[in-house]
């Protein structure tokens, strides 16, 4: 890969073959003021940019969840900010350049929605939001030993059977969903049952494989040289795949917890 870095594409001086002149002072004084030892503007990402990226759009997140919980915003403007984040997400998805601004918007809308929802459960659950955000850390920092130690190497294969599941998880809770308009609890997947029990299980394990895939192109990303602004992506990818965990684990503590 051709480097775009001016240092490293200009020439080196004497080395065209010959006996090459001594340069005067004037000359070294040109040479040294010349655009080539200019700084250069393009910087590669690094994984400490990926973690201040992911702690800026955490944060926007939790902020905005915070200030829903103590502003006691209702259940329907969390579910239109809800819509609003999902929207967001595609458009930073499928968007063919990096929109930090988009990034952010979708964490500070998507963090009331979640802000709302763990109200509702602590309404109902005293302590469950303390258990989620514990139980999710310690997915987090579990998965990022796993990947660390190589214990599970992600290849082709792996991304393909993670991609398989999402597709196979959100054709199943589509199902659900329309079938819950006629039978009350659908098929039974969302619902305090050993079916669904076992589902959140499984979407918990396939948000934590989805977080190997995060850590891994974080990783090619670094390797490759991408540029620094990419960084916001592998922010977005880890944000998302938390929030999606986080869901799932207050879901799953949901059952086996009594209301107040």
């Amino acid at each position: 890969m051709e480097s775009k870095n001016p240092v490293f594409r200009r020439q080196a001086y004497g080395h065209q073959g010959g006996a090459a002149p001594v340069p005067s002072s004037a000359q070294l004084q040109e040479m040294y003021d010349s655009p080539s030892y200019v700084q250069p503007t393009y910087r590669t990402m690094t994984i400490d940019d990926v973690v201040v990226r992911s702690f800026m759009t955490l944060g926007t997140l939790v902020v905005t969840g915070a200030a829903a919980w103590v502003l006691n915003v209702p259940l329907w403007a969390g579910v239109v900010s809800a819509i609003i984040g999902i929207v967001l997400s595609f458009v930073v998805i499928f968007k063919q350049k990096v929109s930090p601004p988009l990034v952010l918007g979708y964490a500070a809308f998507y963090g009331v929605f979640v802000g709302v929802i763990s109200r509702t459960f602590e309404s109902f659950y005293n302590g469950i939001v303390l258990q989620a955000v514990i139980g999710t850390a310690l997915a987090f920092a579990g998965v990022l030993a796993v990947y660390a130690l190589r214990i599970v190497r992600v290849t082709p294969k792996l991304v393909r059977f993670v991609g398989a599941a999402a597709v196979g998880a959100l054709g199943l809770m589509l199902v659900n969903w329309v079938v819950g308009f006629f039978v009350a609890g659908g098929i039974g997947i969302r619902t305090d049952n050993p079916l669904g029990w076992i589902f959140s299980v499984a979407m918990i394990l396939l948000g934590c494989f989805f977080l190997l895939l995060d850590f891994a192109e974080a990783e090619e990303a670094v390797k490759s040289g991408a540029p620094a602004k990419y960084a916001w992506m592998c922010a977005f990818g880890l944000t998302l795949t938390l929030v999606w965990i986080y869901l799932e684990v207050l879901r799953l503590i949901s059952y086996f917890s009594s209301s107040d």
